[in-house]
C-alpha cells in the first residue's frame, strides 16, 4: 500500500491580474475621451477656397431652412441660449447649410449682432 502523498498539479495561472489591467485600461479610456454631440441635423457646408479652420467655439447650427439649433434649443430660443453661454466671447461658430438663402442668413446676423455676439465664422468646406 502507497501512503505518499499524490503528485501535486501545477496551479493555473490567474487571469485576475489581466482582468485588472483591462479594467483600468477600459477606465483610463473613459475618462480621457471627449464624447461629442451628433449634429441636430445634416448640414452640407458651403464651397469655399479658405485654408483656415474654424476656432471659435459655441456652434450654431442653421438648416436649409433657417432652422436654427444651440445646445438642446431651436429657434429664437437658440439664440437666447446661445447668447447667454458667448457672454465672455462674442465670437461664435455658424454650421449654415449651403442651401440656405443669403436673405435669411443676412437676418439671422442681424439678429447674432442685436444680441452682442459680433464675430462669426462660417464653416466651409474645400471644393
Amino acid at each position: 500500500m502507497d501512503l505518499s502523498d499524490p503528485p501535486k498539479r501545477p496551479r493555473a495561472e490567474s487571469i485576475v491580474p489581466m482582468i485588472n489591467v483591462v479594467f483600468l485600461l477600459l477606465i483610463f479610456f473613459l475618462m480621457t475621451s471627449r464624447l461629442a454631440q451628433p449634429d441636430p441635423f445634416d448640414v452640407t457646408p458651403p464651397d469655399a477656397a479658405s485654408e483656415a479652420a474654424p476656432e471659435a467655439q459655441p456652434v450654431l447650427y442653421i438648416g436649409a431652412d433657417g432652422r436654427m439649433f444651440f445646445d438642446g434649443a431651436e429657434g429664437d430660443a437658440a439664440l437666447t441660449r446661445l447668447a447667454a453661454a458667448s457672454a465672455d466671447s462674442p465670437q461664435i461658430q455658424l454650421r449654415a447649410d449651403a442651401r440656405l438663402e443669403a436673405r435669411t442668413l443676412a437676418r439671422i446676423l442681424r439678429q447674432l449682432a442685436e444680441a452682442g455676439l459680433t464675430r462669426a465664422e462660417l464653416v466651409v468646406r474645400q471644393p
